[in-house]
């Protein structure tokens, strides 16, 4: 028996499949991703993104909606690109940020004198805003990645956190 997820390709959205990799390309731009996994076939057919198997595992059952999931987002991320909105929260010691080509430097965070640093991925683009960090991309992940590594830059070690709560903060992802 085999078993086929699908999800229709949209308008103004191209996508082939080169081997194992699908390549998506849009007005937003290009994304590639390898969809190569044991036992599971992908193709592109009538329009169709479709992920098929024989096999009847759970694990490679899971692995279809993966890939239809994946897809789902590149042919949104072509269309329309991501967005996540960070808000930057502050108690005592107002943080300073300075945006730098790819990394974003966070100083005076909890008064100290030490600067913070998070990388940021390169596709994915950085706006300062008055206590706002806008970050937007065509890649789900990558810009996901980006929100998560100054997430983690700001994180508050050895205090109390629900007395210091300061940070930066993802606050809207669209």
């Amino acid at each position: 028996m085999i078993t086929q997820r699908k999800v229709a390709v949209p308008n103004g959205v191209t996508a082939e499949i080169n081997g194992s990799t699908l390549v998506v390309s849009g007005p937003k731009g290009k994304l590639e991703r390898n969809m190569r996994y044991p036992g599971v076939t992908v193709k592109i057919e009538d329009g169709y993104f479709i992920a098929e198997t024989e096999s009847e595992r759970k694990k490679i059952f899971a692995m279809l909606g993966t890939y239809v999931s994946h897809a789902n987002n590149m042919f949104r991320g072509v269309l329309e690109e991501y967005v996540y909105t960070m808000k930057v929260v502050y108690s005592h010691f107002p943080i300073q940020l300075k945006a730098n080509k790819d990394v974003l430097e966070i100083a005076n965070f909890l008064g100290e004198k030490k600067t913070r640093y998070a990388a940021i991925p390169e596709g994915v683009r950085m706006k300062l805003a008055n206590d706002e960090v806008i970050l937007s991309g065509i890649n789900k992940e990558l810009v996901g990645i980006a929100s998560g590594r100054i997430e983690r830059a700001t994180k508050v070690r050895g205090r109390d956190s629900r007395v210091f709560q300061d940070g930066i903060y993802i606050v809207d992802k669209a």
